[in-house]
Formats: structure tokens, C-alpha cells, sequence
């Protein structure tokens, strides 16, 4: 059985959305959803080189208390964490333990240098 994980991190999670540019055209912003308590862990970073900059890349393993499927509070892929200037992109959301009681999020925090 696992721990019981320590939620001492406030993060917002946030949806894209979709606003009209006024050309016919799209922009994407994002909206907040609302605020969540999570246990983040962090995984090996590795960089990269692209045409004008260098991307360092860290995977991270951020664990919230679940919310029911449809939910506006439970994580989706394609969403969000925000804390302060850091954003963690979700890339996949699985039930942490049996009993359904929390979320791993599988997400990535990238930084330009």
C-alpha cells in the first residue's frame, strides 16, 4: 500500500481556451478552474538543443485528491498546473490508488534558456 501523499503545494489548474482574433483567426489563452493542494515529484531532466534556444525538460509526478469524471476540478490532459511564473503541462491523469481517494498527473515543465 502506498503512502498517503503529502498535498503541500497550491497550484491553479488552468483549460485552454479558444478566443476569436477579430481576422478570422484564433489566439488561445487560458482560463483558471480553480486551485488545488498536490504533492509534486520531480523525475530526470534532460536539454535539448533547438534552432534558437535550448529547452531543458523535466517530467513530474503531481498528485491531487480526485474529483469525479466530468468534473470541472479533476485534471485533464492538455490542461494545466500553474504555481507562481512555473507551468506544468499535463500530458496523462491515472487514479493513484484503489480506492480512487487521488490523481497522479503525468506532466512537464519545460524552460527556455
Amino acid at each position: 500500500m502506498s503512502a498517503v501523499p503529502v498535498l503541500n503545494r497550491k497550484l491553479v489548474l488552468e483549460t485552454p481556451e479558444r478566443l476569436p482574433d477579430g481576422s478570422g483567426g484564433w489566439s488561445q489563452s487560458w482560463a483558471e478552474l480553480g486551485q488545488l493542494w498536490a504533492e509534486v515529484k520531480s523525475g530526470s531532466g534532460r536539454e535539448r538543443a533547438d534552432e534558437f534556444l535550448t529547452v531543458s525538460s523535466v517530467p513530474y509526478r503531481i498528485t491531487v485528491r480526485a474529483a469525479p469524471p466530468g468534473a470541472t476540478s479533476r485534471p485533464r490532459p492538455e490542461q494545466r498546473f500553474r504555481e507562481g511564473a512555473r507551468i506544468y503541462r499535463i500530458l496523462a491523469v491515472a487514479e493513484r490508488d484503489a480506492r480512487g481517494r487521488y490523481l497522479t498527473c503525468y506532466a512537464r515543465e519545460e524552460v527556455s534558456a
